[in-house]
């Protein structure tokens, strides 16, 4: 099992390490186990236990993006149309990993889903007369694909205040205001899943090591040699493998440089806090049982869309209102304060300062939020809650991103939304670069690249693949019907079932 490299000691061998113990590289290791059941797979994570970082149920909105609420994935085009294919292509994705998990329940290979998965119905709010046409639109576009069938829209005011009592019991006529309403939506806690999924790992007879931090990681010999260090005892040991995926967070894109691809020059990197109100008293997360998306206010990015959501972690419910942003230089929420500086190359520098130039309005968005008082972030909440108190809600820190810059067409853009793939020495090293809708299409993204870093391999692979989670192309191309029968059987085996529509709603049209 271990080689002798000159001057470096023993080096265990695998056929795969995931560097990173989240959503992605659980699911990957899953697929890669399906694959190929012959191989010696390893998952390595720094923080004493898995999913506790960018995949805690804290450190994200738990949302299960599927396109059915969120206005950032439905742009509207200059003649007042929307563009709906972004979330076409998101909910495409999320079925995949809907498949993917009831598959896994099916074999037994998972916990209870009611542990990680529930149906919370996903709504979206337009304020305003601007506002609603923005949202008739939208709902318009995507009515007539079959994974937004059910979505219903009203503008009625008794109907609101039947589905969303907290936004809108007694809330003054002052303004027009309309919301749809997607049943079949769902909160989803990250954090226990990926945990359900590496232990389906490890009873395939993979491995997962925990407080193991990559320190550095190289090529050698025609293989990845990873070193590595135990945050508990201080003890330094060295990995060896042919195929190294990094799905590390903000921690992957300096692991990737440390490795001296190519491919990874031309990123920059910067870091965002997010920070949410939180409340638990009972008697408001009882009056809403929903995550309601807003769109941005005018002039400001749409990485700012607030939201309201129902959220269910370790089996308790709260409700949560946000995102408001907050800078810190650390690419993790356990970091370094040095991993901005750190990140910094020769490289890179043009594509920082491009960024900077270029995104100015953005900046300044930063810096408006990070000085925001909470009497500024109680105002924003108050457009959601009108009877919001003070002391029934408490800021909490949700989690570090890293926003990944790269030059497009001479210009600095920070990449968003989606997920950037960077691959070096013919795929066998792989890492995952960007956040949202990110968690949500784990098993997709996945899918890809396993295609993208074992091509040879995928007519063998493909077979078992396909029976635990087809790609969202495969998604694309299946018929409505059956599509919804998929999805039915899905939702079913994941006790995730809608309760009937509320009555009294009206459809657009």
């Amino acid at each position: 099992m271990s080689a002798t490299l000159p001057g470096s000691g023993p080096a265990e061998d695998w056929d795969a390490v995931l560097v990173g113990g989240g959503i992605m590289s659980a699911t990957l290791a899953v697929l890669l186990g399906e694959a190929q059941p012959d191989w010696r797979i390893l998952v390595v994570e720094r923080l004493d236990r898995a999913g506790l970082e960018s995949s805690s149920g804290w450190h994200n909105a738990g949302t299960g993006h599927a396109g059915l609420c969120e206005f950032n994935y439905t742009p509207r085009r200059s003649d007042g149309s929307v563009d709906a294919s972004s979330a076409v292509r998101i909910g495409e994705q999320f079925v995949s990993s809907l498949l993917l998990w009831a598959h896994l329940v099916e074999r037994g290979v998972l916990g209870p889903p009611e542990a990680f998965v529930r149906a919370v119905p996903h709504c979206a709010v337009g304020w305003g007369a601007d506002g609603v046409a923005y949202l008739r639109a939208r709902h318009e576009a995507l009515r007539g694909h079959p994974l937004f069938a059910d979505a219903e829209f009203t503008d009625d005011a008794a109907v609101l205040a039947s589905w969303l009592p907290l936004m809108f019991e007694g809330r003054p006529d002052a303004e027009p205001v309309a919301v749809t309403r997607a049943p079949q939506g769902t909160d989803v806690d990250f954090g226990v899943l990926t945990r359900q999924l590496l232990s389906a790992l490890e009873q395939r007879g993979g491995s997962v090591r925990t407080a193991q931090e990559v320190t550095s990681l190289h090529r050698t010999r025609g293989r990845w040699q990873l070193d590595v260090r135990d945050r508990s005892t201080g003890a330094r040991s060295r990995l060896r493998a042919p195929y190294v995926f990094v799905g590390a967070g903000g921690g992957t894109l300096p692991l990737l440089q440390s490795a001296r691809i190519p491919e990874i020059r031309r990123y920059g990197a910067f870091p965002i806090s997010g920070q949410f109100l939180r409340a638990d008293r009972p008697e408001l997360v009882a009056a809403h049982r929903a995550k309601v998306y807003g769109h941005a206010a005018p002039g400001e990015p749409t990485v700012s869309l607030p939201h309201l959501d129902l959220r269910v972690v370790d089996g308790r419910e709260s409700l949560v209102f946000g995102p408001f942003a907050a800078f810190s230089p650390r690419f993790l929420t356990r970091g370094r304060r040095t991993d901005l500086l750190r990140s910094v190359r020769r490289g890179n520098l043009p594509v920082l300062l491009a960024s900077t130039r270029d995104n100015r309005g953005l900046m300044g968005y930063l810096v408006r939020q990070v000085t925001q008082s909470r009497a500024a972030r109680m105002a924003r909440l108050r457009r959601f809650v009108p009877t919001a108190r003070d002391e029934d809600w408490t800021l909490i820190t949700a989690g570090q991103r890293v926003q990944i810059l790269k030059e497009t067409a001479g210009r600095g853009t920070m990449v968003g939304f989606g997920t950037e793939l960077v691959t070096s020495a013919g795929g066998s090293l792989a890492g995952l670069l960007g956040a949202s809708p990110g968690a949500s299409t784990a098993a997709s993204t996945m899918l890809d690249v396993l295609a993208t870093c074992f091509p040879q391999r995928m007519a063998e692979w493909e077979p078992r693949l396909s029976r635990l989670a087809p790609s969202a192309d495969v998604v694309r191309r299946l018929d409505p019907d059956r599509l919804a029968g998929e999805l039915a059987r899905a939702r079913a085996v994941l006790g995730l079932t809608p309760r009937a529509a509320v009555p009294g709603a009206e459809a657009a049209g």
